[in-house]
């Protein structure tokens, strides 16, 4: 469609001019209309109005809807570890290595490349480089990633991050012996002032939680369990860091001296939300990788060998 005309009936008068539109069209989202709206593709009687305005009977809503961009990311076929997928939602198990979307740098081989290889139907929200991606896992963290098939299931699904009913949980192994048994990090986290490419505790940073427990302990390395309560940048890797307790491997927030793994030892190996469609909560596990699990079983070893 092009320049379409919408006039506001008494009724949709005093809602949100996101949801007024929303009635008007099944195929946009809220998420959607706020962007045209940002971009300038949506008038009011002929003038720009803000995301929150709510409209008047007998406004005349002009909708320019942009035409497509064609997405410029070569299809490569990755074998992708997909443990699940329906119409509407899809879940992938990331290997250690992989970026999620194209950057400088990453123009190939990444998760999105992999998608779309695998499947043409991906959401658009998130923009031309990233489609379907609703969240992020960093490319040397393993596990478990949910990516939206249309504009409606990533609009559930990130209100559903928002809202912190995902549930994300992470296994790690960090430096240092743990001696409580559980723990919540209630952190901000923004910018490295002096290392921009960083992330740290700030006193401006964004709200963070992480909450934690013990699985198990090797001398001077602890295995954890993590379970996110925000989504930030880095969160388990600066908060650890913050208490005293940074991951092994990790070459951005860990200690120079550390056990060579290719980065950290983080994985994400349950993941559960609402089916954006049906409202049935899902919730998917996946194993430890078997490096990971090598790596747990060599340090047992250590352990007893001292012990001995």
């Amino acid at each position: 469609m092009d320049n379409v005309e919408f006039e506001i009936t008494e009724e949709q008068a005093g809602s949100r001019i996101d949801m007024a539109l929303s009635s008007f069209s099944p195929d946009w989202s809220r998420t959607q209309i706020k962007q045209w709206l940002k971009d300038g593709f949506v008038l009011v009687n002929g003038e720009h109005v803000k995301p929150n305005y709510k409209v008047k009977r007998g406004d005349l809503l002009t909708v320019d809807e942009p035409v497509p961009v064609e997405l410029n990311v070569t299809a490569q076929d990755l074998n992708l570890d997909i443990v699940y997928e329906d119409s509407d939602v899809l879940v992938v198990n990331k290997p250690r290595g992989m970026v999620v979307h194209p950057a400088a740098g990453h123009p190939d081989g990444t998760l999105v490349n992999g998608l779309m290889h695998h499947c043409t139907d991906l959401s658009g929200i998130n923009g031309v480089l990233r489609p379907g991606i609703v969240h992020r896992i960093d490319k040397d963290t393993t596990g478990l990633l949910m990516v939206a098939k249309n504009d409606k299931a990533h609009e559930s699904l990130v209100n559903q991050l928002v809202e912190k009913s995902v549930t994300r949980v992470y296994t790690a192994i960090v430096h240092g012996h743990i001696p409580h048994d559980n723990g919540t990090i209630d952190a901000p986290i923004g910018r490295d002032k002096r290392e921009r490419q960083n992330m740290a505790i700030v006193d401006k940073g964004k709200h963070a939680v992480t909450h934690f427990k013990v699985l198990e302990r090797f001398g001077e390395y602890t295995l954890i369990e993590c379970r996110l309560e925000t989504g930030r940048t880095h969160q388990i890797r600066v908060h650890m860091k913050y208490i005293g307790y940074p991951l092994v491997g990790d070459p951005k927030y860990g200690p120079k001296k550390t056990i060579e793994f290719g980065g950290q030892v983080l994985h994400a190996g349950t993941l559960g939300f609402d089916h954006p469609a049906t409202g049935e909560y899902m919730e998917f596990k996946t194993p430890l990788p078997e490096d990971f699990e090598a790596l747990i079983v060599n340090l047992r070893k250590r352990v007893d060998k001292e012990e001995a």
